[in-house]
């Protein structure tokens, strides 16, 4: 029901459909827990109805809170542990069903959530084939509501759960609703997917000093966002890319769709221990 896997759901039966086999054969799976919204969860079904895949619920709730109690840790212990927990048994129970099937789990994670790290190691960041994984969140934004459009004449219930899937907040879903409704937006914790995909485009595709991003920033989105609030983003994308360059070392396979990949085996190397010290100085 999010909008990643959306994607990464759409590109699977493009690619079922060039092989000429059915639609069945795509196993979707919805994995409630303890932050999942009726509307992500909802729309997730529709997704799978209208296009015709093989579609089945795993509530990992239980699993988890198991899972909880062998390391002792509280229910009420709302920690970055409490977000992992959840990711790394939907994570599991993924590779488990591609064992049964003789299947591969499809990545969904994106370019820009690679570059700022927001995935959780060795559970969303693992998979056996990333096929967003060159693709920026704008850019993710941009095909699924292409898709919405080609296909409003012949499906307007599947252009219809597509838009309502593009205006729902970007989530991990992993801390408990309030009043029913998304607690954990991504982009009010981690900054405008829009910014950080400019940012991320002048900073490593081009290797442009932090002086020279802010300045063309500033010069490109300044209507949009302020002096202060550039810069806030500007220092939280210099400290997360560095400090989380350790997922991207080990990322699975994945296209190169665009100019940038964060490929360990393709465009990009780098030290998982490299310092931020002078891009930082400069920022400062």
């Amino acid at each position: 029901g999010g909008l990643d896997s959306t994607l990464a759901l759409l590109i699977t039966a493009r690619a079922m459909a060039m092989l000429d086999r059915p639609m069945t054969d795509i196993q979707a799976v919805t994995m409630p827990c303890f932050g999942t919204t009726q509307r992500t969860k909802s729309n997730a079904q529709l997704l799978a109805e209208r296009i015709g895949t093989s579609f089945r619920t795993v509530d990992i709730g239980e699993a988890v809170r198991v899972h909880f109690r062998d390391i002792g840790q509280s229910m009420e212990d709302l920690s970055v542990t409490f977000e992992n927990g959840q990711a790394r048994e939907r994570t599991q129970v993924l590779m488990d069903l591609a064992n049964q099937s003789g299947g591969l789990v499809i990545g969904t994670g994106d370019l820009s959530e690679l570059a700022l790290g927001w995935a959780t190691y060795n559970g969303d960041h693992m998979s056996m084939y990333g096929v967003n994984a060159s693709i920026p969140k704008t850019l993710v934004r941009h095909l699924v509501r292409y898709v919405a459009d080609e296909v409003r004449e012949r499906d307007p219930q599947l252009s219809a759960v597509l838009l309502d899937i593009l205006d729902t907040p970007v989530s991990p879903e992993l801390l408990p609703p309030k009043e029913g409704e998304i607690a954990q937006k991504t982009e009010d914790l981690v900054g405008p997917y829009e910014l950080h995909d400019f940012l991320l485009y002048y900073a490593v595709r081009w290797g442009f000093s932090p002086r020279k991003v802010f300045r063309l920033a500033l010069y490109a989105l300044g209507d949009v966002y302020d002096r202060q609030t550039i810069l806030k983003w500007l220092h939280n994308f210099y400290r997360r890319f560095f400090a989380q360059q350790f997922k991207r070392s080990c990322l699975p396979d994945g296209p190169k769709v665009g100019s940038l990949t964060l490929s360990p085996r393709g465009d990009w190397r780098m030290p998982s221990d490299a310092a931020n010290a002078l891009w930082m100085a400069e920022l400062e």
